[in-house]
């Protein structure tokens, strides 16, 4: 399909705002732009990478603009107190935020490895099925008043990395609202839950989007050029939302969000 100047406007514009919601309320941005895009009238092959490689550009400025805003600190130098205790066995960074990139990255290169496996054995509908069951279930709980905050534990954040690895390995999307609602679920704070998640998702479609090139090698660059200038153009309005709104007002944002994100998936898998 041939991208016009008109549409190259269209597309940058749908990439910008997808890409804002996904990175202020975690919001799914492969998962809404990727059936958009089709609707357009380009086809999977063309849109596909182009999301990849503009989710990876969107996530690391975005991650680098919630960094200097103080929605998160990544402070990747070497945690001193553990290299002690491992001596030269490993390495974890120093910061908290820093830390979970890290570990949502190495389970996200697994998840979707397994995910990718799954999907050929699996009906979409069943995927779909559960994906949407899944974010809706999430995006009420965020919802519902909470007297008691969730318990962080790193048990936990390894099987969020798991799981919303594994969806996008399935399905292309269900990566961001599980992951930046899973963690406001498991005791983070949405500031740092939502910043986090752009670095680890960025990270992740680098991964695919490098798998995708040595593979195809046929990408659609006027495409990719649109949807990259629309998601970083998207991130500074992004982490000046995420820095000025009030928490509790940011997680029922991100929640409703994600209740929405949810109810679509489901009538798309049975209704569409």
């Amino acid at each position: 399909m041939e991208l016009t100047a008109s549409l190259f406007a269209a597309v940058l514009v749908v990439s910008l705002f997808c890409q804002y919601l996904s990175l202020s309320l975690g919001a799914g941005y492969g998962t809404a732009v990727t059936p958009i895009f089709i609707i357009m009238g380009f086809s999977p092959v063309q849109v596909v990478p182009a999301v990849l490689l503009s989710q990876l550009a969107g996530g690391l400025v975005g991650g680098a603009l919630h960094h200097r805003a103080g929605n998160i600190d990544l402070d990747f130098r070497r945690d001193e107190n553990i290299k002690n205790r491992l001596r030269r066995l490993g390495y974890l960074p120093r910061s908290t935020d820093a830390k979970i990139v890290l570990v949502l990255v190495a389970c996200g290169v697994i998840g979707v490895m397994i995910g990718a496996v799954t999907a050929v054995n699996i009906p979409t509908i069943v995927l779909e099925t559960y994906i949407g069951v899944m974010v809706l279930g999430i995006g009420v709980n965020l919802l519902l008043p909470r007297k008691v905050q969730g318990t962080f534990s790193w048990t936990g954040i390894v099987a969020l990395g798991l799981v919303s690895a594994f969806n996008k390995g399935v399905s292309g999307g269900g990566y961001v609202p599980l992951v930046a609602g899973g963690q406001i679920l498991s005791g983070r704070g949405a500031r740092n839950s939502v910043g986090s998640t752009a670095v680890a998702v960025a990270i992740v479609c680098a991964v695919g989007f490098l798998t995708y090139l040595l593979m195809e090698g046929d990408i659609y660059w006027r495409l990719a050029v649109a949807t990259v200038i629309g998601s970083v153009v998207a991130s500074p309005f992004a982490a000046l939302t995420v820095r000025r709104v009030n928490t509790r007002r940011l997680t029922l944002a991100i929640g409703a969000a994600t209740v929405i994100l949810g109810i679509l998936t489901l009538v798309r898998a049975f209704v569409l």
